[in-house]
């Protein structure tokens, strides 16, 4: 699948499910900024897989540091599509961003908040087209201020940030799952699980009618859950 795809897959996934596997899960119920500001920060974080891929959507969203990122993640994990489209790494960054928010607290949640920002902004094309300074450096600004907006709202240690990693990271998994070589959830296991339903990345089926439909859904479940006059419990 392509970045945005994966972006908005993360945003419908949070949305969808943080009026409910929240107080499940974490025994905590939300608040309404903090859906709004997890549906942001899970479409940036559907992109985390791949950074495996040194020339993929977000090689480039932070210009020669995330092009030198995703070239040693993806050494290190196997190449594309290898250790970072499993179960453990989304475990490994669900367990890796609880342990950071809890022992670092502020700093590495401000830190976070940028990162996946910055990884949104360029899934979703709200930056020029590009990888020059033009596009990474309106990026960068774009996310610092949005990371100084959220800073107001958000606490210190938020528990459900390393939800919102996790299922962004479950999400592109879920989404490369439906396209021609899968994604190793079991790694190291080699087996490939996919249902093929996208053929080829960026075909019309996925850019003309499974991402504007999740688009679409993401609104309508905010607007239920958060932006309605009354909104449903």
């Amino acid at each position: 699948m392509m970045g945005h795809s994966h972006a908005v897959s993360g945003a419908l996934l949070f949305a969808g499910t943080a009026p409910y596997l929240p107080p499940l899960v974490l025994h905590t119920h939300l608040a309404p900024q903090e859906i709004l500001i997890g549906t942001v920060l899970c479409a940036g974080a559907a992109l985390l897989p791949d950074l495996d891929h040194h020339d993929g959507t977000i090689a480039n969203f932070l210009g020669p540091v995330s092009k030198t990122l995703c070239r040693f993640v993806s050494w290190i994990s196997g190449g594309h599509r290898h250790a970072t489209h499993s179960l453990f790494f989304v475990a490994l960054m669900t367990v890796g961003s609880w342990a950071g928010i809890t022992y670092l607290g502020r700093p590495f949640t401000l830190v976070m908040t940028f990162f996946l920002l910055a990884m949104a902004v360029r899934a979703l094309n709200l930056c020029p087209p590009g990888h020059g300074f033009h596009a990474w450096g309106t990026i960068v600004a774009m996310a610092g201020l949005g990371t100084a907006a959220i800073d107001k709202f958000i606490p210190s240690a938020p528990g459900w940030l390393p939800y919102a990693i996790g299922l962004g990271c479950l999400a592109h998994l879920i989404g490369d799952s439906l396209t021609k070589r899968g994604a190793p959830w079991l790694w190291p296991l080699k087996t490939r699980y996919e249902i093929v339903l996208i053929k080829s990345s960026g075909n019309k089926l996925e850019t003309e009618i499974l991402t504007p439909l999740m688009g679409a859904a993401t609104i309508v479940l905010l607007w239920l859950t958060v932006l309605a006059p009354h909104p449903l419990n």
